[in-house]
């Protein structure tokens, strides 16, 4: 992909809005960065990771009980720290030195149920620079796959937990249809939010979400033909 920004985002869903604010700012020391409404009476708190960007989506209404992503831990780069933590919901969060197992802004561990074809994925349709043992780059940003034949596919985008990981792009259109050629499932195609962005979604073999987006002020305004 023709990356717009070097770092992955990560996406999560909850109810618990001031105990989650509470543990990202205060525990894990994230710094807030802006509030974005996203409709339908949910709110998008977004913090900074070395980086990359927590999207803490808030939802007024009680979320779908859908079952975990395979999303099983995010790994922030910290200097001076090596914690293991859990957030109010459960989420998972390792704080780590700066440069332990390369890490300089994030990793995120994802569960799936088949190495071999996840790699595939990662490798081939996203086209993520491969690590080794499973374990792939996206810019400064990192995916470590992990088997489990006992994972379960994830469903539907809203549901408890961390649900999606995000790339920004350059040309929303362009990489999406490259991802689906090359092997991906389409989660949703290209749309425009107003003149913030224009985003897609694509899903692994295990339904994992990636949204890919492209954001105005990261690459200027949008084209008129994506108005």
């Amino acid at each position: 992909m023709e990356l717009a920004k070097q770092h992955l985002d990560v996406g999560l869903f909850t109810n618990r809005l001031e105990a989650m604010l509470r543990f990202w700012q205060l525990e894990v020391g994230l710094p807030f960065q802006e509030l974005l409404p996203t409709g339908g009476g949910n709110q998008q708190h977004r913090h900074g990771m070395n980086g990359s960007v927590l999207k803490l989506n808030h939802s007024r209404d009680v979320l779908p009980a859908n079952g975990p992503s395979g999303i099983a831990e995010l790994i922030i780069a910290t200097p001076g720290t090596f914690y293991h933590l859990a957030d109010p919901d459960g989420n998972r969060v390792r704080l780590v030195p700066p440069g332990m197992h390369g890490i300089e802004g994030i990793a995120v561990r994802l569960r799936v149920r088949s190495l071999e074809a996840s790699a595939r994925y990662y490798g081939e349709a996203l086209g993520f620079e491969p690590l080794g043992e499973g374990r792939f780059r996206c810019g400064t940003s990192q995916v470590w796959l992990e088997e489990d034949v006992s994972q379960p596919p994830t469903g539907e985008l809203r549901g408890p937990g961390y649900r999606y990981l995000t790339v920004q792009v350059w040309d929303v259109d362009a990489e999406h249809a490259g991802v689906l050629a090359r092997g991906g499932t389409e989660g949703a195609p290209p749309s425009t939010l107003g003149e913030t962005a224009r985003i897609s979604f694509v899903r692994d073999h295990d339904g994992n979400w990636l949204e890919i987006s492209q954001r105005t002020s990261l690459t200027g305004a949008l084209g008129a033909e994506d108005a």
